[in-house]
């Protein structure tokens, strides 16, 4: 597949969609700085500690999603079977007000029918990170608006359903159940869905500290997914920050 997406952009978007956090870093650090020259010897180091821990996550968190959003080969797809590619397969992505994947996914199938939902709601996804990325990305022609729990498409019609990086914006987890099991009315019988998500783990916490507490983990997904009658298949780590669950109907194997 053509290389679609540029050097760096993951965590260039990163950044200038959550600069406001940096920002704030800096001015922290830069007062502790000021306050260092106003306090004794043993405070001083107490403040220069604070200020290098501050540069130190700041650091690996972006370290971390370079590698991730740019090195690991996550939007390369390859993860993804080629074995969807026949005639009239129908394949959708849902997003959360922010779609970096289905000129991918496009590109990667074009002989298949792709339909794009998007669930943004701005009265529930407040996050100015969205909005700053809804600005600074249009989203692909023939899009639509849809809500999480009324797909806008037939039952057991689609051969794929991608949904990545964006089910965790759904906070409540009676909404996450009942979008899982529109997902599972609308996928085939033989068809797969998959959900591209952080976990709330050890590995995340390493990287994003607090941050972390945005994402779910394993086991609350695994407890939507079976309320949702929904079969995991199998888990994908396609790096140790991010995990694809493959899920089909029950009774499917794969």
């Amino acid at each position: 597949m053509e290389k679609i997406r540029k050097p760096f952009e993951g965590v260039w978007n990163i950044v200038r969609f959550n600069w406001h956090f940096y920002v704030l870093s800096f001015a922290v650090s830069l007062f502790c700085i000021f306050l260092s020259n106003y306090t004794n010897s043993t405070f001083r180091i107490y403040l220069l500690i604070f200020i290098v821990i501050i540069f130190f996550l700041s650091f690996i968190s972006l370290s971390v999603s370079y590698y991730v959003y740019d090195l690991s080969g996550l939007y390369n797809l390859n993860w993804v079977d080629n074995s969807i590619e026949i005639e009239k397969s129908k394949i959708i992505n849902i997003n959360a007000g922010f779609d970096e994947t289905s000129i991918l996914l496009k590109a990667k199938f074009p002989n298949s029918e792709l339909l794009v939902f998007d669930f943004y709601d701005p009265k529930k996804h407040t996050e100015i990170s969205i909005k700053r990325a809804r600005k600074a990305y249009t989203l692909l022609a023939n899009t639509k608006s849809v809500t999480t729990t009324n797909l806008p498409t037939v039952n057991c019609s689609a051969d794929k359903i991608f949904v990545i990086f964006a089910a965790h914006e759904i906070r409540n987890e009676q909404e996450r159940i009942e979008f899982l099991k529109e997902l599972n009315r609308v996928i085939k019988p033989t068809g797969e869905i998959f959900i591209t998500e952080h976990l709330r783990d050890v590995s995340n916490f390493l990287a994003y500290n607090i941050g972390f507490l945005h994402f779910y983990s394993k086991k609350s997904w695994l407890k939507v997914f079976q309320l949702a009658e929904l079969k995991l298949n199998n888990e994908q780590k396609i790096t140790p920050f991010i995990s694809t669950f493959k899920l089909t109907k029950y009774g499917v194997t794969s």
